[in-house]
């Protein structure tokens, strides 16, 4: 390792392009470990915390908070013990003198497309190489790709990652005349077959689990493994209240406090975040779809479906992740699941626990898909 290390602003999804530092987590001075918590950045979507990619101790903080920055700039600088003050400063000199936002920008990154499928146009974001066994990412109830932002580059390191909308979702088809898991999952299989995908991890959120472990059971053949975050129809009850509030609110003040259910902590829910679901609910088509998916599977605070005692039929490698502080399905449900079932609960997080805990949430997909 050199013994001057820069920290960076990072970039958290394809689309991403600058964040803003509201917070630092340590002080100048400090010994700070890889893959501690040292500094809150929010984008457009949602503030997060960054872990250092380096051990050592932190010599500059060359962004204050409130700092807008974008990719790639410098935002800090961790040394080796022994490193003088004059070699931390030219090092910060020279960054800064060379650093172009424009020639760090990669022009190579994938965009996001619509494929025809089973009758829906399904928007979808594809990464990674060709070859491989390909990871397919599922999101949520009322959801879209953009729940994969913290996953699906670094997943896509050597292998395929494919991120969708599901049917009523995003930029994909809003009008649905079946708005059921079953039928959801019938558009996935549909996805998965003009994508030209024998058989897939599938990786699958609140909703999208319960997708992606019926796949499973029905179709064990397409599927190689499973990874499940915070799943649905592993339990019978469900926050409805969110549910409701999620789809009835149609002001900012009166829905953030719905999406606040979703996280541990509500400071990372952002004034963008908010915006960008009323957007979508204002889209043609968009709340009935909502209304149609949720009446299909949910009945007030409790679930239609139940895949529980279903699990033990899945024969391929199955992680469950799920937050401690999930407000929308308990972590409870993942106890009592048959021992095959691997589960990890991860403190400090809520529902979009692969938001809030991204570095854990990919460790575990990637392990899964080195089970294969």
């Amino acid at each position: 390792m050199s013994a001057i290390q820069p920290i960076t602003m990072p970039k958290w999804g394809f689309a991403m392009e600058e964040g803003m530092l509201t917070k630092w987590s340590v002080d100048v001075g400090a010994t700070i470990e890889l893959g501690q918590e040292i500094m809150d950045i929010e984008t457009t979507k949602i503030a997060n915390a960054l872990e250092s990619p380096v051990t050592g101790v932190l010599r500059r903080q060359v962004a204050v908070e409130g700092d807008t920055v974008p990719v790639g700039a410098l935002l800090g600088v961790v040394s080796e013990s022994g490193v003088d003050d004059a070699a931390v400063d030219a090092f910060v000199r020279e960054f800064l003198d060379s650093f172009d936002p424009e020639m760090d920008s990669d022009s190579d990154e994938p965009a996001a497309e619509v494929v025809e499928a089973g009758g829906y146009r399904i928007r979808r974001l594809k990464a990674g190489p060709e070859t491989g066994i390909p990871i397919l990412l599922i999101h949520g109830f009322g959801s879209d790709l953009s729940a994969w932002m913290f996953n699906q580059s670094a997943l896509a390191e050597d292998r395929p990652v494919h991120a969708i909308d599901l049917p009523g979702h995003g930029g994909s088809t809003k009008e649905i005349s079946d708005g059921s898991i079953e039928a959801l999952a019938a558009a996935v299989l549909a996805y998965m077959d003009a994508a030209g995908i024998d058989s897939a991890q599938l990786v699958g959120h609140s909703i999208g689990g319960a997708i992606a472990a019926l796949v499973a059971l029905d179709t064990p053949s397409r599927v190689a493994a499973l990874t499940l975050v915070a799943p649905a129809a592993l339990g019978a009850e469900i926050a409805g209240d969110f549910i409701d509030g999620f789809i009835s609110q149609s002001r900012a003040r009166k829905l953030r406090p719905y999406l606040e259910m979703l996280v541990s902590n509500p400071d990372l829910v952002t004034a963008d975040m908010v915006e960008d679901v009323l957007k979508f609910k204002r889209l043609d088509g968009a709340l009935a779809a909502l209304q149609a998916i949720a009446s299909a599977n949910f009945s007030g605070a409790r679930q239609r479906l139940s895949l529980r005692e279903r699990l033990s039929e899945i024969k391929v490698p199955i992680r469950i992740v799920w937050g401690q502080d999930d407000r929308v399905l308990s972590v409870s449900h993942a106890e009592g699941l048959p021992a095959a079932t691997g589960v990890t609960t991860i403190a400090g997080a809520g529902h979009i626990v692969q938001m809030e805990k991204a570095a854990d949430v990919n460790r575990i997909i990637l392990e899964t898909a080195g089970s294969i």
